[in-house]
């Protein structure tokens, strides 16, 4: 018998337990594939999800639509310190083969649905992608399938109160703006010719609207990641009803329940102010391997995007590095759902009963992925006087119409910046780097690409709302301008 001790085991076999036994151990986490063929897959889904979305969320006729939509080629995720980049081949083969009509694009009005094909014999078979838009669900990215994974069956909605009085109600009726307001205005149209529309509210009252001759106060747009701020509150929304404890608790997402593993130290406070750590690797076309840290993949890959988020890796040690990634929303996605779900509740209808329905937000609808998740990163949907009753809820410090919806002192929780030297706050930006020198420092909005914004003056009691086409330039100059003339 040999006295040689047993070589170290590979694998960490420590015995771990967790609430209802023992621990199944870390997922495995998601890899990016960055090749050729995935970007191109990426860059004909994305434009499928935004024509679905401009069409039949929105209501844009198919002329329109198009004329708005800006082709992207997808990109491989950016390290800690760089932004995703477009493979420069994948930019010129998606010039030249819209150039030479071989991306073609069909749409079925009936049944709300897009479908885009991209052909080119030289690299392979073609390229499909598709996207259908259903009620509750915004536009849902099917990518090569023709179907989503669930069942997108009607939600029970809480209905509105028609009649009533702005913010519980419909009935809207600004008085003449000042003649330095319609300036602003002006000037704020005449240099942004992506712009839906622009509001003014105070907690009782619109004060200013405007729309362009693509908006209306009934059309609802695009938000992307102003869906964030939704989340945020949904958070506080559950610490509100007990459901959760604090944000400063370890994050309970469902595949993180090993106490081993790195995303136990990652607290529902780290995922909501962008500093989780989370990463993943990276496989590009050359078989190299890098680290990633994930922007748009939710919005171009047909997939689970909480599985997804779950399986990200701890990259940086959590709280230490800001980094903007759509992983830790859709963590607290993730953490919703268990959330509901364990309680025997339906998720969608309670999803949207917690929050935009108690603030008559009829107009309000998350965006599915191809399994049913209500995207929490991104991709929501209203009209702009709804949104603007995201920013009356924080105005009034968590109170409506009498009732105590967000935990006493969440307001200033979530529009506070991290730290000296950072803007972003819990879901929320800020404007402690001065961003909009004609405003406030303590001036706090929901934010999503391509200048879509929610902005929170409470010392002021203002609220501003603005909507933009994705990827057109707004004056942000001019806007600054416009939302001081609010203030007055």
């Amino acid at each position: 018998m040999s006295d040689t001790p047993p070589p170290e085991p590979l694998f960490d076999r420590t015995p771990a337990f967790a609430v209802g036994g023992p621990a199944d151990g870390p997922p495995d986490p998601v890899v990016y594939d960055g090749t050729l063929r995935a970007l191109r897959q990426r860059t004909v889904n994305f434009a499928a999800k935004r024509l679905v979305d401009m069409m039949f969320v929105t209501g844009l006729d198919r002329a329109t639509a198009e004329r708005h939509l800006r082709w992207r080629p997808a990109a491989i995720p950016g390290g800690l310190a760089a932004r995703p980049q477009p493979d420069p081949g994948i930019a010129a083969v998606l010039d030249a083969a819209l150039a030479d009509g071989r991306i073609t694009i069909e749409t079925d009005a009936a049944d709300r649905k897009v479908a885009i094909c991209w052909i080119d014999p030289t690299f392979g078979p073609p390229i499909a992608a598709h996207a259908i838009a259903r009620p509750g669900y915004g536009g849902i990215l099917l990518g090569p399938d023709a179907s989503p994974r669930f069942d997108p069956a009607p939600i029970a909605r809480a209905a509105g109160t028609p009649g009533h009085a702005w913010p519980l109600g419909d009935a809207v009726a600004p008085p003449p703006p000042s003649p330095a307001l319609a300036d602003a205005a002006a000037a704020l149209f005449a240099g942004s010719p992506g712009i839906y529309g622009v509001m003014a509210a105070t907690p009782n009252r619109v004060l200013f609207e405007r729309y362009s001759s693509f908006g209306a106060p009934d059309r609802p747009t695009p938000s992307w990641s102003m869906t964030k701020a939704i989340t945020c509150t949904l958070i506080g929304r559950l610490i509100a009803e007990g459901w959760l404890h604090s944000v400063h608790d370890p994050a309970p997402a469902p595949l993180w329940r090993d106490p081993r593993a790195a995303q136990h130290r990652i607290t529902l406070d780290h995922l909501l102010r962008m500093r989780s750590g989370l990463a993943f690797p990276v496989l590009t076309e050359d078989g190299r391997a890098r680290l990633g840290f994930e922007n748009s993949a939710v919005y171009q890959d047909a997939a689970d995007a909480f599985d997804a988020a779950q399986r990200s890796i701890v990259a940086t040690e959590p709280g230490s590095v800001f980094r903007y990634v759509n992983s830790g929303p859709n963590v607290l996605g993730a953490i919703l759902r268990d959330a509901i779900e364990r309680r025997g509740l339906p998720y969608h209808a309670t999803v949207y009963g917690l929050l935009a329905d108690r603030l008559g937000m009829r107009s309000y609808q998350h965006s599915a992925d191809i399994v049913g998740n209500l995207i929490a990163s991104g991709a929501g949907f209203a009209t702009l006087r709804d949104y603007a009753k995201l920013g009356v809820l924080y105005v009034q410090d968590g109170m409506w119409a009498g009732e105590r919806l967000l935990p006493p002192g969440w307001a200033d929780y979530a529009l506070t910046a991290t730290h000296t030297g950072s803007s972003y706050a819990a879901c929320f930006r800020t404007n402690a780097d001065r961003l909009f020198r004609d405003l406030p420092a303590d001036t706090a909005w929901a934010s999503g690409a391509s200048d879509q914004r929610v902005f929170i003056l409470r010392r002021q009691r203002i609220v501003v709302a603005v909507a933009n086409e994705t990827d057109h330039p707004m004056d942000l100059a001019a806007l600054g301008r416009f939302v001081a003339a609010a203030v007055g």
